[in-house]
């Protein structure tokens, strides 16, 4: 995926790394897109799991995008 056509209903099962890992967590799998409560309404956030740790957190899709925090694949 280009980082410039990331669609936010694509990212499912996408794997990312963190430019700056915590905790030494830096792999990271998008486990699930979380669909808006209004229907019709743009998808905003996505669920991310560690790989190492399996804790997940939600952020909005779009900080993928970063390349200063994010890079696609697992690097």
């Amino acid at each position: 995926m280009d980082r410039n056509h990331l669609h936010p209903k694509k990212l499912h099962r996408s794997k990312w790394t963190a430019v700056a890992p915590v905790d030494r967590e830096k792999h990271f799998l998008v486990t699930a897109v979380v669909e808006p409560e209004r229907e019709g309404a743009p998808v905003e956030f996505v669920e991310l799991e560690a790989v190492l740790s399996r804790r997940t957190f939600r952020i909005a899709w779009r900080e993928l995008t970063d390349p200063q925090r994010w890079r696609q694949g697992w690097l």
